[in-house]
């Protein structure tokens, strides 16, 4: 059984209200900054494997983006450039200039984006199985595409869930995290951050509408990890968000990206992983917090 992980809320001034973060594990004294951002249906909760993976070696903040988890009832506008206004207010929330900023999937767009317009403000751009651009996303219908791709994920918007443990089941049993190295401590965290309502009728709290403005830009959201300035690397999995062999971020591509300007950027690709487990299971998590290490120490 996982170690449970210390965590503090914190309530951070933003457009419309109030945005929820969170401080994960017992930071050693003097522990570098790291903040991290979730994908475009999470939480959160997805970095509580990467922070106990830490182990205390860097102070890791992680935000619920508007309309997710504890921040479902911020209201419009979504998009990239709000999250990249509230990763800043973050940042001047904890009275950091300068950090690791680290994103997973939709995140690593967000990142990807600040790093591009606010250099100064991010030490290294942590891209994890996300940044360029998604096979497949461009000259189609956007909404269309994301419910393809998505899959289980977008369709769960709109089910409901007659108990709590109805709902810990549905996670278990999807295809990425079945039959993976995800504890189920770890699973049952990460959908009770995302539970609202009440029975017979749980749902959620993801805002469906924050969903699609954001995959509105999912064309165009790989520009900005072209344009980075700052050091910048890139995690890949191997599989897909189905645990397929169709990767978000194929390596080819990764490579490209890398090789565009070899001095400050890099891509690794993990090892059996999948989209979900490269944060959620414990191999992908450790490789994610040593590369939050190395980039905040080197």
């Amino acid at each position: 059984m996982p170690e449970p992980i210390a965590t503090e809320a914190l309530s951070i001034e933003v457009g419309g209200g109030r945005l929820a973060a969170f401080r994960f594990g017992s930071p050693a004294v003097g522990a570098p900054p790291v903040v991290a951002v979730h994908g475009i249906t999470g939480s959160s909760r997805a970095w509580l494997p990467v922070a106990r993976a830490l182990g205390g070696r860097a102070d890791l903040v992680a935000l619920d983006l508007r309309g997710r988890g504890a921040s479902n009832s911020l209201p419009p506008p979504y998009g990239v450039a709000p999250h990249v206004a509230d990763v800043v207010a973050v940042l001047n929330h904890l009275a950091v200039d300068r950090a690791v900023i680290a994103g997973h999937s939709l995140g690593a767009y967000v990142v990807a984006r600040l790093a591009a317009e606010q250099p100064d403000r991010v030490g290294t751009a942590l891209l994890v199985d996300g940044g360029l651009t998604i096979p497949g996303s461009e000259g189609v219908d956007p909404q269309q595409f994301a419910d393809a791709f998505l899959g289980p994920a977008m369709a769960r918007l709109k089910l409901t869930f007659p108990t709590r443990e109805a709902y810990h089941k549905w996670w278990r049993a999807h295809p990425a995290l079945a039959h993976s190295d995800v504890a189920d401590e770890d699973l049952v965290a990460y959908a009770e951050h995302d539970l609202d309502g009440a029975a017979p009728e749980f749902r959620s709290a993801v805002s469906e509408q924050a969903v699609r403005a954001d995959a509105g830009e999912l064309a165009t959201l790989g520009e900005a990890a072209w344009r980075l300035s700052v050091n910048a690397k890139l995690l890949c999995a191997p599989r897909g968000l189905l645990d397929d062999p169709h990767p978000m971020q194929p390596f080819e591509l990764a490579r490209a990206w890398a090789a565009d300007d070899p001095g400050r950027r890099e891509a690794t690709l993990v090892p059996d992983v999948n989209h979900y487990t490269i944060t959620l299971g414990a191999a992908g998590a450790l490789a994610v917090a040593d590369a939050m290490v190395a980039a905040a120490t080197g």
